[in-house]
Parts: C-alpha cells; sequence; structure tokens
C-alpha cells in the first residue's frame, strides 16, 4: 500500500518513514506544503499522512485546496496542535483522522489502514475472494485455510486488486500502487508478479482483460 508523508522535521519524517516501512507500506516523503498538495493531488497513493506546520504552504490550507478540488484521497492529520479547535477545523475542512504528536507507529499504521478500509467500503481487515482470504495487519494469506507464502511485492499486488475487487487495474495503476519512488520498475515486472500469484493461487482468481489490465471477481463466500 502506498502512501504519501508530509514531514518537515527530518529526524521525525525518517523514523515515521522507517516505522510505516515496516509494517508493509510504501512511503514516499514529502518536506513542504506546495510539494503535498501536488502529490495529493495525483491520485496514485491509498491514504496521505499530513503534518499541518509545513513550509512554503500551511498543512490545512493544503487540506482545503484539495477538497475544494475533489481529492478523495483520505488524509490523516498527524500535528502537534492538540488544541480543540484545531482539531475541529481540521476535520471539518476534510481531514479523516487528526491524531496528535507523538503517536505510536503500530497505531499509526492500523488508523491509515482503517481509512483505507472505508475510502473502499470494506467494514472488516481482512479480504476475501473465494477460498483466498488476505490479511492486511497480519499481511498474511491463505487459501483453503492454509497459509501461502508470498514475497513483498506479490503481496502487495494481491492486495491491491483485492481491495479493487471488481474494477480493472492497468498495469500503470498497478505499479503505482506497488512502487514507491526510487525504485526501478522492470518493464514486465508486473506480469512476472501476476505469474507467480497463479502458481500459488487458483489460476482463476485474477483475470486478464485483454489490452486493459487485471481485475478480480467481487468478494464472495468460499464454495
Amino acid at each position: 500500500m502506498r502512501i504519501l508523508l508530509a514531514e518537515d522535521d527530518p529526524m521525525l519524517g525518517d523514523g515515521l518513514r522507517a516505522g510505516l516501512r515496516q509494517q508493509g507500506f510504501q512511503v514516499d516523503w514529502v518536506r513542504d506544503g506546495q510539494a503535498a498538495e501536488r502529490e495529493l493531488a495525483s491520485g496514485v497513493y491509498a491514504a496521505g499522512v499530513l503534518d499541518l506546520g509545513l513550509p512554503l504552504k500551511d498543512g490545512l490550507d493544503v487540506l482545503a485546496q484539495l477538497r475544494e478540488r475533489g481529492a478523495t484521497t483520505p488524509v490523516l492529520v498527524l500535528t502537534a496542535r492538540d488544541a480543540v479547535p484545531d482539531r475541529i477545523r481540521g476535520l471539518d475542512l476534510g481531514a479523516d483522522d487528526y491524531v496528535v504528536k507523538p503517536v505510536d507507529l503500530h497505531e499509526l499504521g492500523a488508523r491509515l489502514r482503517a481509512l483505507v478500509r472505508r475510502a473502499h467500503g470494506q467494514v472488516q481487515d481482512s479480504l476475501r475472494c473465494g477460498s483466498v482470504v488476505l490479511e492486511p495487519a497480519a499481511r498474511q494469506v491463505r487459501h483453503a485455510g492454509a497459509p501461502v507464502a508470498l514475497s513483498t511485492r506479490e503481496f502487495d499486488l494481491l492486495h491491491a486488486l483485492m481491495r479493487n475487487a471488481g474494477r480493472v487495474l492497468t498495469r500503470e495503476q498497478l505499479e503505482q500502487q506497488l512502487y514507491s519512488w526510487g525504485h526501478e520498475v522492470e518493464s514486465n515486472a508486473i506480469e512476472v508478479h501476476i505469474h507467480h500469484l497463479r502458481r500459488k493461487l487458483p489460476a482463476e482468481l485474477i483475470q486478464t482483460v485483454r489490452g486493459v489490465g487485471y481485475t478480480m471477481a467481487r468478494e464472495r463466500e468460499a464454495p
């Protein structure tokens, strides 16, 4: 799951990025408000973590502009501003969550997963398609009750497809969700990961839409 971190404090930003990466998030980090607004408006992120005291543009102004433009990316405000009026204003301007620093990194990860889950209309953490169950928090996949060993990229790709079940995702869209800045992506990387997933899971689980991309059926009960 790819997220954007907007934090201008170098030490705090580095710690947040490292902690979220350890939980399986792909993290891009920007350090000013203008960059945060530009990247969040791109629509490639599952969620954003937004500090308010950013240079060039305050986080609340970033949030207000995003929502005025119709951007729907879930945003978690992470800030030292703990006054009740600040919290109310942040939430009223379109923040999906408001957390005061310092925060436990595992709680932050759980809040981000909850934001993304709600954005996709999901009421529980685990995702199911037939006999395959994916648990994002534990980063585990089971097929017919048995655990399935997946690489990091295979897990992230399966998660993206199951999170968007019923939609066709192009190769470019999948690459955007799987790879953060600084990662070189080989031209056939998605195809290779799809091939590996089909060998480890039911081959019909992931469907190819010729000339467009890949899709999975919406959640259904196992037979």
